[in-house]
């Protein structure tokens, strides 16, 4: 049933963003393996990388715009703010690829994602994120939040960088940081 109506829009319906709505429905986030491939992971780790040489990161802060504020004890990790009007060939691959996932989402479920914000962030070695919520107390308006990998083929669990989900039901689920994983 759902086929024939996306035929008639003239929709094509996309396997992996099918997943993804199936998991944030069942246990509010998901886990996609080679959403960039390979290429487009060396592309945008060089980028990072040579960024990040030229010093324009930024320490991290915590907080937003009306309560900003720099915690290392909570918060060990460097920034740059990506801007999609003035990507570069490199930056363009992950704006293409996430616009059409955020046009999906926005066409099948109705989500209303008109602002997107997407940073690089190097956390150097010994760095690390606290538990946290990925909200703001005075501003509800972030739906969705996304972290992209783009460590080497090299990465082992020992060099650490895992993201934790803290769930409801009080367990936790340990995501890898594996090249090409959203």
């Amino acid at each position: 049933m759902k086929e024939e109506l996306f035929e008639q829009l003239d929709f094509t319906v996309n396997q992996q963003y099918e997943q993804i709505i199936d998991d944030l429905l069942e246990k509010q986030y998901s886990i996609v393996d080679d959403f960039f491939d390979p290429l487009e992971i060396l592309k945008l780790r060089s980028s990072l990388l040579h960024k990040y040489e030229e010093d324009k990161f930024k320490k991290s802060a915590i907080g937003n715009r009306t309560n900003e504020l720099i915690e290392k004890a909570i918060r060990g990790d460097f920034i740059l703010w990506m801007n999609e009007a003035e990507a570069g060939e490199t930056e363009k691959i992950f704006f293409h690829k996430i616009n059409n996932l955020i046009e999906y989402l926005n066409r099948t479920c109705f989500m209303g994602i008109l602002h997107k914000e997407f940073h690089y962030a190097v956390y150097p070695k010994g760095t690390f994120y606290k538990r946290h919520l990925d909200t703001f107390q005075n501003d509800s308006r972030r739906k969705l939040s996304i972290v992209s990998y783009l460590n080497d083929e090299n990465w082992l669990k020992t060099n650490g960088g895992e993201l934790v989900i803290y769930k409801e039901d009080g367990s936790e689920e340990v995501i890898y940081p594996l090249p090409g994983r959203v």
